[in-house]
């Protein structure tokens, strides 16, 4: 899984100045990805008292079947729908749902490590993210998180943000197949590589992948998911591709203000219901130098 990085502050006034400099001369026009911001479970005040009639040991035993219920759903990083918590899970207790999941959220947190995300509120999905730090600071630079999937889906992720935020699937596969990666082939590594990028990461939600309307032949598109903003930045990523082609995150000014940007935006606190975190005030458009980054 990626991890959410620490909250950094600017790397520097200069580099403030330069992106303020190029707000003034190329107002940002990047597509933005939509979508409601992933808000944590809040955690309970004193629950106990008002989760009804039940034991107190009933009450224990149904949190620690929830908890369970999470944490094995977590291993195949899918999101787990509340349609399915009330039908595995809750049952009787369906009418203090609420109270279940805060005192959930709060084990998960004391315990395992976890916050439980409410990872889109329309459709009352919940994700699992670590609330622990990594080990190592730079492992979501280097894309090595654990599995061999996790720097493919890093190249993924580096490639739609040096691309202004959207590429279509032609566009993927072109620069896959430069790295011998080919949506017809059996990867010794990925094995499906088609169906790891545009199905399993699509469903674990680091990916939205649709078709582009009025398109003859019918085109997809792909953009960052809700997870990948919620458990890494355009800056860890920014560096991931910088690192990758031994160069120096500055080298690419539109993307790096718009980092920059996202970095600040991140370290204020944001009002429930606001927009994606990071949007790109006071950097150039990306698509405009994108071009001109890695291929």
């Amino acid at each position: 899984m990626l991890r959410k990085p620490r909250v950094r502050g600017h790397p520097g006034t200069q580099a403030e100045e330069d992106c303020s400099r190029r707000a003034n001369e190329a107002p940002s026009t990047s597509r933005g990805t939509g979508g409601s911001p992933a808000t944590s479970v809040p955690r309970s005040s004193p629950a106990a008292a008002s989760l009804g009639p039940r034991s107190q040991k009933q009450l224990e035993l149904k949190v620690a079947e929830l908890v369970q219920f999470l944490l094995v759903k977590d291993q195949k990083k899918v999101p787990v729908r509340r349609s399915d918590i009330l039908k595995h899970v809750v049952g009787d207790y369906k009418d203090i749902l609420p109270d279940l999941l805060r005192l959930a959220a709060e084990r998960l947190h004391d315990v395992f490590g976890y916050r439980l995300v409410e990872l889109e509120p329309r459709s009352h999905t919940y994700v699992l993210v670590s609330a622990l730090e990594p080990v190592e600071e730079d492992a979501a630079v280097r894309g090595d998180q654990g599995t061999p999937s996790t720097g493919l889906l890093m190249v993924v992720l580096g490639l739609i943000f040096m691309k202004g935020q959207v590429i279509t699937e032609t566009e993927l596969w072109d620069f896959m197949r430069r790295l011998g990666v080919h949506p017809t082939q059996k990867h010794f590594i990925f094995g499906d590589p088609k169906k790891l990028i545009t199905e399993d990461f699509v469903r674990q939600r680091y990916l939205d992948y649709r078709r582009v309307p009025h398109t003859d032949p019918v085109e997809f598109e792909l953009q960052w998911g809700p997870r990948t903003r919620l458990e890494t930045s355009k800056m860890k990523v920014l560096q991931f591709v910088a690192k990758v082609h031994n160069q120096d995150p500055k080298d690419w000014p539109a993307q790096y203000c718009e980092a920059l940007a996202d970095e600040a935006a991140r370290a204020r606190p944001r009002p429930e219901g606001s927009g994606e975190p990071g949007g790109a005030r006071g950097c150039a458009d990306p698509a405009l130098e994108a071009r001109g980054g890695p291929p």
